[in-house]
């Protein structure tokens, strides 16, 4: 007769994975009862990183520099009042209303010390007091923002690629400023025709504006191009900008050429004289051909490169009066044609400009957050609004680069990387928002002070705790910004 020890005999009825410390499951069903807490809980866990982000980069000193605040000023202030707006969209609710849903919010009320958040309408009417000068001074707040964050995160870029696009915004409403015109989603709509501008290696919002309906024009083009260098860190010396049809004119190339910016516009109308023996195959599997020349169109102070790539039509392709190879005698093939500075082969100046496919995703993205959104039925309102949503969707993007370095320079124990932050830095900000922000939280009192606590029981909390450490630590350092200042004012 074999014998079992107790051990044994409980280790085999259990299995390897039985652990006496592990919570049991839960039954949750139809007949489960409910009731209420008196505990202050919030959904949004992950606001407590954003508010030690925007203390380490000395937001609030940064706005009250830079802002030019309207003649009303609420009871909360101009900063709690821009911050809510900007924790709003934060969250994932573009509209203004929603702060309905937030007013008894624990995260919310905590960094405001308040019992509950105004009402929606308080909210609103300060949107509504918002105008031009605003958005202006945000932009300029963003340029510092950028500044700072780029020297907390150690980025420095002395290249960088700027993808310039309009996209539409379409109106169902009265809205000032609304034209109708190009709109392939809602045809005979009106809308606005924002244009925006983001950086490549960061892929990040740089420069950008609410404008009316009406297509973009050559000065208009020439105005954006001039302020990008204002937007830009020190660090950067050497800029390539990428912009589709609509910015190809005269004025747009010379202010390019002014402010030493290298350039690849796609070609709307022009007619270059390609050498029909300059055609080259760069792959001879490939049927694509490329082609450059030097020409000045009409109108145009000086010559500039135009390159070239043509493709054979298919026999179903039909003629199409808006497509570039009816400007040439031979329609046997459809072209790509683009004016640049770029000295490269021509194949190689598309394959870079083809790298702008990006931008779309990313005015996508900004739609989704709340680009979409039209508050107000003037335009000033809404112009000063576009520019928040922005800085809120770059909120998002530094957020996620600082918690990328959580995973590199930290060191992470491997159960803590399996549900850690790589990797975040290239998520939507839609995945961004549950990895990092819809975690659960409770907000107590002990020993007097105020605490945020996290379920232990919850995969990402050990990140996040890794996370928040990793801020308290950069919190911790000298800031070169603070040291300037200190000098400023000894002096």
């Amino acid at each position: 007769m074999v014998k079992f020890k107790k051990s044994d005999f409980r280790k085999n009825r259990n299995g390897k994975e039985f652990n006496e410390n592990r919570p049991k499951a839960k039954k949750i069903n139809a007949s489960t009862q409910y009731d209420t807490c008196s505990e202050q809980l919030s959904p949004f866990g992950g606001l407590l990183p954003l508010i030690k982000f925007l203390d380490l980069v000395d937001f609030q000193q940064m706005f009250d520099f830079a802002y030019r605040a309207p003649s009303r000023k609420p009871k909360l202030g101009h900063y709690s009042m821009m911050v809510g707006l900007l924790m709003l969209l934060f969250i994932g609710f573009n509209r203004i209303w929603h702060f309905s849903y937030l007013r008894l919010d624990a995260m919310l009320c905590g960094f405001f010390n308040l019992t509950r958040l105004p009402v929606a309408s308080t909210f609103w009417r300060y949107v509504n007091s918002l105008g031009i000068n605003q958005a202006q001074s945000l932009l300029e707040l963003m340029a510092q923002l950028r500044e700072r964050v780029w020297k907390v995160c150690d980025v420095s870029f002395y290249r960088v690629c700027l993808d310039i696009d309009t996209t539409v915004e379409t109106v169902f409403g009265h809205q000032q400023g609304a034209r109708k015109g190009h709109n392939t989603k809602h045809r005979g709509k009106k809308a606005y025709r924002p244009v925006l501008c983001f950086i490549e290696q960061t892929r990040e919002y740089l420069l950008g504006k609410l404008r009316k309906g009406e297509t973009i024009s050559g000065k208009e083009t020439a105005a954006f191009i001039a302020k990008i260098k204002g937007c830009l860190p020190d660090c950067v010396q050497q800029v390539l900008i990428r912009a589709d049809a609509e910015f190809q004119s005269w004025e747009s190339v010379y202010q390019c050429i002014q402010n030493g910016f290298n350039f690849i516009i796609a070609n709307k109308r022009c007619n270059p004289p390609f050498d029909p023996k300059g055609w080259y195959r760069p792959q001879k599997r490939r049927p694509y051909e490329y082609n450059s020349c030097i020409y000045q169109p009409m109108r145009w102070l000086q010559p500039v490169r135009f390159v070239a790539m043509r493709m054979p039509k298919e026999k179903k392709d039909v003629k199409d009066p808006l497509v570039q190879c009816e400007l040439f005698e031979d329609d046997r093939y459809k072209y790509r044609i683009f004016c640049t500075d770029l000295q490269r082969k021509a194949h190689k100046v598309i394959v870079e400009y083809d790298k702008r496919a990006d931008v779309e995703n990313l005015v996508g993205e900004s739609k989704r957050e709340g680009l979409d959104a039209i508050p107000s039925s003037r335009f000033k309102n809404n112009y000063a609004y576009f520019q928040i949503v922005m800085l809120a969707y770059n909120i998002w993007r530094y957020l996620k680069m600082i918690a990328e370095q959580t995973q590199t320079e930290q060191s992470v124990e491997k159960a803590e990387k399996r549900h850690g932050l790589e990797g975040i830095k290239n998520n939507t900000v839609r995945i961004a928002r549950l990895r990092l922000l819809m975690i659960a939280a409770k907000v107590v009192t002990a020993s007097n002070r105020d605490k945020v606590r996290y379920s232990v029981q919850d995969s990402r909390t050990p990140a996040l705790m890794s996370f928040l450490k990793y801020l308290d630590l950069k919190r911790s350092e000298s800031k070169p910004w603070r040291l300037n200042q200190q000098e400023v004012t000894a002096v």
